[in-house]
């Protein structure tokens, strides 16, 4: 896992999950650029010594810019890690908001085809480039009150697979990875959301998610971190078009 020279791109990379994925590829030798829709997140990544831009990935003019930003500041790009997600609201399916549901897909799934799409060029001047894919274990099982997010990381199931096909010849290798729950203030929120939406305890709602997995415990960011790095590693040269879980053998959503 020696990444001494390899230029690494970080979507959501200045806080939480993406923070934890940064902080990985830089401790194994990785030029690392995170880029974030936070500005006091980007500013925070910058005094830490971080390659750092402000960018909307639902906005694929932004994407556009912030690729030739990479160019210009990375000189290159061998990895490609597509964290940027939000939550999605939360509700049984008649009650949300159309414009909701546009706005989770808008950054779960076109922001992950834009940064591809323009991040690609970079790529394939590079040997062995890998895209890695943030899905979520909602992007296999079903999870009530929560379409709009599980059907997007769905999506990011399939975008993955078909990159693989696309691209493996090239070889660039795409996979994806499927979160559980992951300590944090996200999924502090979610729990909320779903508390509020069930009318009960917020800490009843806590206990389910945290026993929904075989391992009864919350996933931690720097585990998910730690599959990224595998799978951008020489050690996956033959892993491509995978949907690896890290979540503790989650066999049902609440």
């Amino acid at each position: 896992m020696d990444f001494i020279g390899r230029k690494v791109l970080v979507t959501a990379g200045a806080a939480g999950i993406g923070r934890a994925i940064a902080n990985r590829f830089r401790d194994l030798g990785a030029e690392v650029m995170v880029t974030d829709i936070n500005p006091a997140a980007v500013d925070a990544a910058k005094q830490d010594g971080f390659i750092a831009a402000v960018s909307d990935v639902s906005d694929e003019a932004q994407v556009r810019e912030l690729m030739a930003d990479v160019r210009n500041r990375l000189g290159g790009l061998d990895v490609l890690v597509n964290n940027a997600g939000i939550a999605g609201p939360t509700g049984p399916i008649e009650t949300l908001d159309a414009e909701a549901w546009k706005t989770t897909f808008d950054v779960n799934i076109h922001g992950q085809f834009f940064c591809i799409k323009h991040a690609l060029p970079l790529l394939r001047e590079t040997q062995d480039a890998s895209i890695v894919n943030l899905s979520s274990a909602a992007g296999r099982l079903g999870m009530a009150g929560r379409s709009p997010y599980s059907a997007s990381k769905w999506a990011v199931i399939g975008l993955t697979k078909t990159l693989a096909i696309e691209l493996g010849p090239e070889g660039i290798r795409a996979n994806a990875i499927c979160p559980g729950a992951v300590n944090g203030p996200r999924i502090d929120a979610v729990i909320e959301a779903k508390a509020s939406m069930l009318g009960q305890p917020v800490e009843d709602v806590s206990d389910l998610y945290h026993k929904q997995s075989s391992l009864e415990r919350l996933v931690e960011a720097d585990d998910i971190a730690n599959m990224a790095a595998f799978l951008a590693s020489d050690l996956a040269r033959s892993v491509n078009g995978q949907a690896m879980a890290v979540d503790g053998n989650t066999e049902k959503l609440y």
